[in-house]
């Protein structure tokens, strides 16, 4: 059965106005279970992440100033976020669901996070709408508790997964793969063992070949015993912040190369979501549906 990590918190709302659209945690799983795609027993709420876990990637320094909220002014505006103590039990949450989604997974071939994706927090800061990096708290759980020797990271998302890219810049543990807007957000990239820049307006075709020429080479040479998919939704053409030009059914065919490549090499794969800023609400919840349709279809 896919498992997939959701709670109530995920959608914990921000001051009127705030371009970050916080209502997708809760329309998605609601439209999946409208739609017969997931059912109750599918979904399981997360407890807090334990802060050993957190603090095996993030200076115990920084989660301190971060529960204290006890951030400076700049360091707050870097996030994005009105920092609240509602904000950082959110966060710390969504760090377990993508930990626990990465124990099913090991289960079952694959599990998956309504949330995460929070590819842009460094191991002493948060930026980008990130304030911890649960793709980097996965992947080190994963190395240190469960008998894994290396880890994929597939970064999809419009942005760079600068946070990431810097975590394990000098670990032979992770590789980190990132296909991004050349352009787009951060405009200082962080180098990740593989980056694939896109130019502005990149269209499905030209997308989906890169994707496939890098993928299974990588698969071969890296042989991850794990991959860990950003699986953002900010590629689409009516992303009011992505810049690129992929259509709906791109994006979905996108999910599909990397979830089939994972299925097919007996590799377990952790999905979380990462962005998704179309103007059309319906627009994001469709794109992100897609996945975990694919997931049910391909998996179970």
């Amino acid at each position: 059965m896919l498992k997939v990590a959701w709670s109530t918190k995920y959608a914990h709302p921000l001051p009127e106005g705030h371009r970050f659209p916080m209502e997708k945690y809760d329309l998605l799983p609601e439209q999946l279970l409208y739609e017969g795609t997931l059912y109750e027993d599918n979904f399981f709420e997360p407890e807090p992440c334990q802060e050993e876990v957190i603090t095996a990637i993030h200076e115990s320094l920084y989660l301190e100033k971060l529960k204290g909220l006890s951030l400076s002014k700049s360091e707050i505006r870097r996030t994005g976020f009105p920092l609240s103590k509602e904000l950082v039990e959110r966060e710390i949450q969504i760090m377990n669901g993508s930990v626990m989604a990465s124990l099913f997974a090991l289960k079952d071939g694959i599990g998956m996070n309504i949330a995460g994706g929070t590819h842009h927090a460094f191991k002493d800061r948060g930026e980008g709408f990130c304030l911890l990096n649960d793709i980097a708290i996965a992947a080190k759980f994963l190395l240190t508790k469960n008998e894994i020797d290396k880890v994929l990271v597939v970064d999809l998302d419009v942005h760079q997964g600068n946070g990431t890219a810097s975590i394990f810049e000098n670990d032979p543990e992770v590789f980190t793969f990132s296909m991004h807007g050349k352009h787009n957000y951060p405009m200082h990239k962080e180098k990740s063992d593989l980056d694939v820049p896109l130019e502005d307006q990149t269209d499905d075709q030209t997308y989906l070949s890169l994707l496939e020429s890098h993928l299974p080479k990588l698969i071969t040479r890296v042989a991850p015993d794990f991959i860990i998919y950003q699986s953002g939704v900010d590629v689409l053409a009516t992303d009011k912040l992505g810049r690129l030009g992929l259509t709906i059914q791109g994006c979905k065919e996108r999910d599909k190369l990397v979830l089939t490549h994972a299925k097919t090499n007996k590799i377990p794969i952790m999905c979380c979501m990462g962005g998704g800023y179309s103007l059309k609400i319906s627009d994001i919840i469709e794109a992100h549906a897609n996945t975990f349709r694919l997931a049910q279809e391909l998996f179970f």
